[in-house]
């Protein structure tokens, strides 16, 4: 285990598609911004070959109304004095996706705050084989945000009161700790460590044949690892609390997703931290299909992190 520090969160990348899907973003980039002193760039990155609409929307094509167009979203960010920039991508591209990384690098942003439902590829840079090759250069964070409904962007203010944590006892796991305790803190709200282990009828993958042939030593087994995950969520949880952090831990037991979702989806108004690429012990529990299976069981937002990003540099072993 590493003991982890906040994330510094001092650059918001607000990419737009030109949707009012897409603006789904935009009430929760003021709210980050507002708590955490960040500034905001909006981005559009114009797309070779684009569609006529996009999600009902006439699609931006032009270079002067692409600019027009942001320019008209940064007055919502005046009411809480937030210094914003825009910038248009002037040249088309092919892959949408990998610009938005290459532009996440070059801007130096801390986040990207992306909607579910903002463009067609999104989905597929997250989480397809794009997604592993963009999450291999050490992307920011990325907090991905569901429209409340499709015909109107969310108007409640973003004001988590839980931030939880997706952890399985690796450090690769503990990657989003440092962007959790980030948001946790900014937002005054607590932070829930949550792990998982199977039940015998829930076992997959290698120990599933392990669990029919041998099924007590297979039990015995899964009643250690949970012994195991809560002795290491409490230690965490001492030093989460001695840097003035309110925390709390559980165990669940049962099928990862459907499990951890249940516990979240339990706490009003809450947000969900994973490492999308954790492969540490309990059956690399985090793995990226897993992060594309809890996004397609959930409306909460989410926060997404390679583990790459986390602060090597400043882990201190204990």
């Amino acid at each position: 285990m590493v003991a982890q520090r906040p994330l510094s969160i001092g650059h918001l990348l607000v990419p737009l598609d030109g949707s009012r899907l897409a603006e789904a973003t935009l009430p929760v980039a003021v709210s980050v911004a507002a708590k955490t002193g960040a500034r905001v760039t909006l981005l559009h990155v114009r797309e070779r070959r684009a569609p006529a609409t996009i999600h009902g929307d006439r699609h931006l094509r032009d270079l002067e109304e692409a600019n027009r167009y942001l320019d008209s979203l940064v007055s919502r960010f005046s009411g809480a004095s937030i210094p914003v920039e825009t910038h248009v991508h002037p040249n088309p591209e092919g892959d949408v996706a990998a610009s938005i990384a290459e532009h996440a690098s070059e801007f130096s942003a801390d986040m990207i705050v992306l909607c579910t439902h903002g463009h067609g590829g999104v989905r597929s840079w997250l989480f397809g084989s794009l997604a592993q090759q963009v999450l291999r250069r050490q992307t920011p964070p990325v907090l991905l945000i569901r429209p409340a409904s499709t015909s109107a962007t969310p108007t409640a203010p973003f004001a988590p009161r839980t931030v939880a944590v997706a952890l399985d006892g690796s450090t690769e796991a503990e990657a989003a700790l440092p962007s959790a305790l980030a948001l946790a803190n900014a937002f005054g709200a607590d932070l829930l460590c949550v792990a998982t282990v199977a039940t015998l009828g829930t076992v997959s993958g290698d120990r599933a044949a392990t669990a029919r042939l041998v099924p007590a030593a297979t039990a015995a087994a899964l009643d250690a690892e949970e012994q195991e995950l809560v002795g290491y969520l409490d230690d965490l949880q001492r030093h989460i609390g001695e840097g003035g952090t309110r925390g709390r831990s559980v165990v669940g037991r049962g099928e990862p997703v459907r499990t951890l979702v249940g516990i979240v989806e339990g706490n009003p108004d809450g947000l969900l931290a994973l490492a999308t690429h954790g492969r540490g012990a309990f059956d690399a529990l985090w793995s990226a299909s897993v992060g594309s299976k809890v996004v397609g069981k959930t409306t909460m937002p989410m926060l997404l992190i390679h583990p790459g990003r986390g602060p090597a540099a400043n882990d201190v072993p204990r």
